[in-house]
């Protein structure tokens, strides 16, 4: 074994002790199931932005962007335009709306649980479908994260697939089964401060390494004299689509989970601040690194890129020629980083809609420990499963993965909002367009191609399906800005003709709206809080109290 890789192994080694020991810290502070589910609503906003920036990113922001970049300039960067704006803006409407809110419907510790309380949906149909939605959609996106892990271990240390998705997955696993939504989310925290370091040193050094910005621009000139132009190549549906990228972050669980979990709805202001500026410096480090890569192999061209057809291995080849191994070993561990935080989030997100939603929602109620020791068993058997299907790196259900962040988007996205925004939502205009989103993004990015070779076990001639559909004279429109649509209009349709709300739903909304300044939650009526037991006790198209309008 020669001595870099042993200092990659001690780095990596380090980096696995360190996000074990936060995962012991964090279980010996969850005491019950609004603990391990949601921290016990005590997330500083400093912790929340860190956390769902790193469970947003993944390995995507180290190593995709990057390497889109390298290929094709700036043109690629739409997309991280689209998401830099979705993530300011659901910081600023959704965040504080959502904190103040969900504490308000009945405590309501899931999106799942917030759609049935808020809506008061007495048939529990809402709760269980999207309950349901999260549960197999997550379980797959899991999987997906343990299968990277394992093939990054493999091509960056040279050992088996299997250990190296072994490994990656049982230190995740294990922190996130003891400490639950605060081990996941301190971790977040210490992977997104990597992750951020990382996509700061290794541009700036590869920066003076090519004589400074100058000589940089000068080089990635040479090679692609275009790499500046963001209109470049580009087309009116494909900056469209790149763009609609920021919708999803509005019905992403394992994000706007983050909002729910801070101290009060006035944090808000401070997540977005610290947020935005961690995913701006993130990705002005990701277009750097890219701009430094093409520089620097110009320059040396007696040394070549590893990946050279999708330039992804920029930021680990700069990392790995220009600093020390055990540095290098760091850098490794970033884009583990990324990995595992998603992977962590994911987990807990997908365990409290097990337990909270699907087992709630069917009727039996959980205590305080019962919830707490309910999602450990759910993380539990959440992995099992996710790693029986990593065991498999090609396995074709892992081809969801490329629509499931459209798929939460158009189906969760717009009933986020109207929820939030409009008190004349009801439960059967969300589920309806919670269904409808789903099923278009579904077809319109060719889910039903995923699926089939489950159905027919032909799986030697299977192909990921692409992400957008043929359309507009052969352009790719992404799916979840059709599914986001159809949701939306759904929604407002089917609750304009049903019966309005009950008042006990319409007081709340108001209670909701009249308490964001100060962010203290109101205390209820004993009156009116039977009427909200009740659900429909109200006269369906009773006025509600505070207002005439809609």
């Amino acid at each position: 074994m020669s001595s870099d890789l042993v200092f990659k192994l001690i780095a990596l080694a380090v980096y696995f002790l360190a996000m074990l020991a936060i995962g012991l810290y964090a279980f010996r502070k969850t005491d019950d199931g609004e603990d391990y589910m949601l921290g016990g609503r005590s997330l500083h906003p400093f912790t929340a932005a860190l956390s769902a920036g790193a469970a947003d990113m993944s390995g995507w922001l180290l190593m995709g962007l990057p390497g889109a970049l390298y290929v094709g300039g700036l043109v690629e960067a739409w997309i991280a335009v689209g998401l830099t704006a979705g993530a300011a803006l659901n910081w600023f409407f959704i965040a504080p709306r959502l904190r103040q809110y969900t504490q308000i419907a009945n405590n309501s510790l899931t999106v799942p649980s917030f759609f049935g309380n808020r809506l008061h949906d007495r048939t529990h149909l809402l709760r269980f479908a999207a309950g349901l939605v999260i549960l197999v959609f997550f379980t797959f996106y899991v999987s997906s994260g343990m299968v990277a892990g394992g093939v990054f271990f493999q091509s960056s240390f040279g050992g088996s697939y299997l250990v190296g998705m072994l490994l990656v997955a049982g230190v995740t696993i294990l922190y996130t089964l003891f400490g639950g939504f605060l081990g996941a989310t301190y971790t977040d925290v210490v992977q997104g401060l990597i992750m951020l370091v990382s996509l700061i040193a290794v541009p700036v050094t590869a920066m003076f390494v090519v004589g400074g910005p100058a000589e940089m621009f000068a080089s990635v000139r040479e090679v692609n004299d275009t790499f500046a132009s963001m209109t470049a190549g580009a087309t009116a549906v494909g900056v469209i689509s790149s763009l609609a990228w920021g919708l999803g972050y509005f019905g992403q669980p394992h994000i706007i989970v983050r909002f729910m979990a801070l101290r009060s709805s006035r944090d808000a202001r401070w997540g977005l601040g610290i947020g935005l500026t961690w995913m701006i410096l993130c990705v002005l480090g990701a277009i750097f690194t890219s701009m430094a890569g093409l520089a620097y192999f110009q320059q040396h061209q007696d040394q070549h890129l590893t990946d050279t057809t999708n330039g992804e291995s920029v930021f680990l080849d700069l990392g790995q020629i220009l600093f020390h191994p055990l540095i290098a070993g760091i850098l490794l561990a970033a884009v583990l980083a990324a990995i595992m935080s998603t992977i962590s989030s994911q987990l807990v997100v997908t365990s409290s809609a097990l337990v909270e939603d699907l087992v709630g929602g069917v009727g039996i109620k959980l205590g305080p420990q019962g919830k707490l020791w309910g999602g450990r068993i759910g993380v539990l058997a959440v992995s099992i499963v996710a790693l029986l299907l990593a065991l498999d790196p090609g396995s074709s259900v892992l081809g969801l993965v490329s629509f499931a962040w459209a798929g939460f988007g158009a189906a969760f996205g717009p009933i986020v909002i109207l929820s939030l925004f409009w008190r004349r939502l009801t439960a059967a205009g969300a589920l309806v367009g919670m269904v409808a989103g789903a099923a278009v993004a579904f077809w319109w990015g060719g889910g039903y191609k995923t699926i089939a070779p489950l159905w027919n076990g032909d799986v030697t001639n299977y192909q990921s399906p692409d992400v957008r559909w043929d359309l507009f004279g052969g352009e790719h429109l992404y799916e979840i800005l059709p599914g986001f649509v159809v949701c939306l209009v759904l929604a407002i349709v089917i609750s304009l003709i049903t019966p309005r709300p009950p008042r006990a739903a319409m007081d709340e909304y108001d209670d909701m709206v009249a308490s964001l300044s100060d962010g203290v939650i109101p205390t209820r009526e004993p009156e009116l809080a039977a009427v909200g037991a009740e659900g429909a006790g109200a006269e369906p198209d009773a006025t509600p109290r505070g207002s005439s309008t809609d």
